[in-house]
């Protein structure tokens, strides 16, 4: 998917949300367990939810993983199942080098190999241009690659000072030179919203990708008010709040209000702060 693409599908659905489906069978309702591949069940009632008011969907590698076989079959039956209008992002912060990178990189962009097709996959930066190049051999794919991370840890490494500069805005300037806007992502947590604004002055035309919106306390009025450019440039993601906002049969209708509400909150920064 191209830059434009991608814009022009969140000003269409006045929408920049993205779905996390970070599914574990021991959270989906129980009343999916009878059927013959509960996470694909319980995903595809989670699309058909909210296909309507998001333009992404991320699910996380490590869910499917963990059930090793089956988990596989589960991630690639969703793949298969998610619109070919919705950006796609294999959550799967990789960051290894040489061949074994690029074989992360035919994992995930290459359907002939694995038989999944993403848009993108989130990478590890730590080492370097090795581990982030590979993915880039493939046309329109994209890198997320890790840059400001909400987690309690993420000031051990991320906010280290060299030169006068933290490290991650040594990561957002040195990355620029692998890839440009329309290639490359950053993510950025949603409780890091004030330090947005200077990650603008350093990227001001690169998407960013900010989990930690809803479940994570993030506020998404400051997010969008700090992160916005003139094509967004955001992909707000949600997962917990959204797909497990029940635990019950009612469970797609709430991801489904859930979604709706997003995206109507969305509607009103988008017309407010995206200014062309």
């Amino acid at each position: 998917m191209t830059y434009k693409n991608l814009f022009d599908h969140i000003s269409s659905k006045k929408s920049y949300l993205c779905v996390g489906l970070d599914t574990d069978i021991r959270k989906i309702p129980s009343h999916l367990l009878s059927e013959p591949d509960p996470v694909f069940a319980f995903n595809k009632q989670i699309i058909d939810a909210t296909v309507d008011y998001c333009v992404s969907y991320k699910p996380n590698i490590a869910f499917y993983e963990a059930m090793g076989g089956k988990g596989w079959e589960s991630l690639q039956k969703t793949m298969e199942y998610i619109p070919d209008s919705h950006f796609t992002i294999a959550d799967a912060k990789r960051g290894d080098i040489g061949n074994t990178s690029g074989l992360y990189a035919r994992t995930f962009f290459d359907p002939s190999s694995s038989g999944l097709n993403f848009d993108a996959v989130t990478v590890a930066p730590y080492m370097g241009s090795d581990s982030v190049l590979p993915f880039l051999e493939f046309e329109n794919k994209w890198v997320i690659l890790l840059a400001l991370t909400s987690n309690s840890g993420g000031a051990d490494f991320q906010r280290l000072e060299i030169d006068g500069k933290p490290l991650y805005e040594q990561v957002l300037a040195k990355s620029q030179e692998w890839a440009g806007a329309d290639r490359m992502m950053y993510v950025v947590g949603a409780t890091q919203a004030r330090d947005i604004a200077h990650i603008r002055t350093i990227i001001p035309d690169h998407f960013l990708l900010v989990p930690g919106v809803g479940a994570q306390g993030g506020n998404l009025e400051e997010v969008s008010r700090f992160g916005m450019n003139s094509h967004c440039g955001l992909l707000i993601n949600a997962s917990r709040s959204i797909i497990y906002a029940s635990n019950g049969t009612d469970f797609a209708q709430k991801a489904q209000n859930e979604a709706k509400s997003i995206q109507q909150e969305m509607a009103v920064y988008l017309d407010k702060y995206c200014v062309q």
